[in-house]
């Protein structure tokens, strides 16, 4: 791939992911996308991490990589604060030498879920099972690190490849004859292209003036780095996205017998990690700063239905 902004690599972990292979095509557009395997990088061996990085020389650094098994984690603490927290604090002590950047996702578990409105990125965290407190360990080793830094906090992200809770809902729903669904836990999807999309448009931008002003990547990127909400519009529950779902695999599909779909609470459904009631985030930031406000949800549920469908 030939990079149109600059003829440094963009190595992007985590590419078998559903976030990764969105941003390894999208990301072709602005850079010369390097993703290695787990055969080639092991986030968990902080020597394997330095090596990659020393070998490929990457000018940005997209960590699309995480243990994201919520109930496992609890479980699996240490595995889980090695890939999501250690491995971030590596990649930034390795591109501040080199004067990378580096881009990571984190989640709205850091928060707990119990204030009314929608988080804004200066509001008290307060994650509630390990899954969280290791994404929100992530966030802290970059912001304490010196390499300049993205990180977008967002929510319940879905799409066509991977397992997510939109592939899963259609699945049970061509399976069974009814699902019962939480009804009381409130937050937005985030369609994993949109996320990529958003991902190559800030890299854009900051490309594009360190070029312009005949800047250095880090003396551009330095004044705007640190944590961005990204998640898709609007607010829904796990209810009404499986409801939206369906719904629109019945217009596609008006002869298909699918489910029928309960609300419950969360007390009825009680899992081994604890979730935030209250998963909203404000990207007012994001819009401010780089210009980009990602679609309605519904409306990313309905073209990704329409991807599986076609």
């Amino acid at each position: 791939m030939t990079s149109q902004l600059s003829s440094g690599r963009i190595l992007v972990t985590g590419g078998s992911g559903q976030v990764g292979e969105a941003l390894i095509r999208v990301l072709a557009s602005v850079g010369d996308v390097f993703a290695p395997g787990r055969d080639e990088l092991d986030l968990t061996d902080a020597d394997s991490i330095r090596r990659v990085m020393r070998e490929v020389g990457p000018r940005w650094v997209v960590n699309a990589a995480a243990y994201t098994a919520v109930d496992k984690a609890e479980s699996e603490p240490e595995l889980a604060f090695a890939i999501n927290a250690m491995a971030p604090a590596v990649f930034a002590a390795e591109t501040a030498k080199i004067g990378a950047v580096v881009v990571h996702f984190s989640t709205d578990y850091v928060f707990d879920g119990s204030k009314v409105t929608a988080y804004v990125e200066s509001d008290p965290i307060g994650p509630l099972n390990v899954y969280g407190r290791s994404k929100l360990a992530g966030e802290v080793a970059l912001s304490a690190g010196e390499a300049a830094h993205f990180v977008f906090r967002t929510s319940w992200v879905y799409g066509a490849t991977g397992k997510n809770f939109v592939r899963s809902m259609l699945k049970f729903a061509r399976e069974q004859e009814h699902l019962r669904i939480v009804s009381d836990q409130h937050g937005t999807p985030t369609w994993s292209f949109e996320l990529a999309k958003m991902t190559a448009h800030v890299i854009g931008q900051i490309e594009r003036v360190a070029a312009q002003n005949g800047r250095s990547l880090s003396e551009v990127a330095l004044p705007l780095n640190g944590i961005y909400h990204a998640s898709g519009g609007g607010a829904t529950t796990w209810y009404g996205l499986a409801v939206q779902a369906i719904a629109e695999v019945q217009q596609l599909e008006p002869r298909a017998r699918l489910a029928t779909v309960e609300a419950i609470s969360t007390a009825e459904y009680p899992t081994p990690a604890k979730r935030p009631m209250n998963s909203l985030l404000d990207c007012t930031k994001l819009e401010q700063m780089f210009g980009w406000r990602m679609p309605e949800w519904q409306e990313s549920v309905a073209r990704v239905v329409g991807e599986l469908a076609g």
